[in-house]
């Protein structure tokens, strides 16, 4: 049996959150990726665009989904 090393993550825009919006509204962006569980067992932080805040900002992991 074959272990699962990928897993799907969420990742969010760090200054859409401290500006304090509700997160079930729209104003916060998000994206879906994956990772690999034994290459990054830290947090995963990316640089990415928000359509939000217009401008390239730092995402980071908020969830493990399965």
């Amino acid at each position: 049996m074959a272990k699962k090393h990928r897993i799907t993550i969420i990742l969010e825009c760090t200054s859409c959150a401290r500006r304090g919006i509700k997160k079930g509204s729209r104003g916060i962006s998000r994206y879906m990726t994956k990772k690999n569980r034994r290459n990054t067992p830290k947090r995963l932080e990316l640089r990415k665009f928000c359509p939000y805040c217009f401008k390239h900002t730092i995402y980071v992991e908020i969830t493990k989904t399965r």
